[in-house]
C-alpha cells in the first residue's frame, strides 16, 4: 500500500525513511518533509517496519493501523509517501533486503538511505553493511545527544536538518495517562488514535 501519491520521476532521488512510527508524530513529519524539499531528493518514502517476532513490545500498535496512521498524516503531501513493502518479506526485516526489493520495483529511482545520527555508529554491525555503503548514498541528520563519528565514510553526506527530540514513549505514555498530545501529533492522527482507543 503507498499513500496516493505520485510517483517520483524517473532518474530522480527518492529518500527511505524506516521506522516504526508508533505513532506518527509531528518530528518524523517535519523531518520528512526537511528533507524531502531541503535537499536534492524528489521524494521521501516512509517505510513502516513490521512487528518483528523475535521482539515483542507491547506497545506496537498493529501494522495496519500504523500505516493507516501514516497515511492519514501525510494525506495531500505529494513529496511524501508510506509504503508497507516489509510487511510481505521474510521476518526479520534487513534494509540491505528491502533496498534489493525496492530496486526490483523501482528499477528507474535512485534510492538514498536516510539515518538518524544515533544509529550511524552501529551501522558496521549491520547485514551486508560494507554494500550498502558502496551501492547507497546515505544522508544522516542529527540527533540530540549524538556525536557523529568521524571519520565518515565517502557515502555519507550529513544533512542540518532540524534537531528534534520528540518521543513517541513520551507520546504513548500522555495518551495512557489522558494527558495532552496537542501539536506532538497531527490533528488528524491524534483524532483516529483517539476513536479507535490506541495505546489507552
Amino acid at each position: 500500500m503507498s499513500s496516493p501519491t505520485s510517483v517520483a520521476p524517473p532518474g530522480r532521488k527518492v529518500g527511505l525513511l524506516f521506522g516504526s512510527f508508533n505513532p506518527i508524530h509531528t518530528g518524523h513529519l517535519i523531518l520528512a518533509n526537511f528533507l524531502a524539499t531541503h535537499t536534492d531528493l524528489a521524494e521521501v518514502w516512509l517505510i513502516i517496519s513490521p512487528q518483528s517476532p523475535f521482539k515483542a513490545e507491547a506497545d506496537l500498535l498493529d501494522e495496519q493501523a500504523r500505516l493507516a496512521l501514516v497515511a492519514r498524516a501525510i494525506a495531500g503531501n505529494e513529496r511524501l509517501r508510506v509504503l508497507d513493502i516489509e510487511f510481505r518479506l521474510p521476518k526479520p526485516s534487513y534494509t540491505i533486503d528491502t533496498l534489493a526489493q525496492l530496486r526490483q520495483l523501482h528499477p528507474e529511482q535512485e534510492f538514498v538511505l536516510l539515518m538518524g545520527g544515533d544509529n550511524l555508529p552501529g551501522l558496521p554491525r549491520w547485514k551486508a553493511a560494507d554494500r550498502l555503503l558502496a551501492e547507497y548514498e546515505i544522508y544522516v541528520y542529527p540527533r540530540p545527544g549524538y556525536a557523529l563519528p568521524e571519520p565518515l565514510p565517502p557515502a555519507v553526506r550529513v544533512v542540518d536538518a532540524p534537531l528534534l527530540d520528540i518521543s513517541a514513549t513520551f507520546i504513548r505514555r500522555c495518551l495512557r495517562e489522558g494527558l495532552s498530545v496537542r501539536y506532538l501529533l497531527p490533528e488528524a492522527v491524534e483524532q483516529q488514535i483517539r476513536a479507535k482507543g490506541y495505546y489507552a
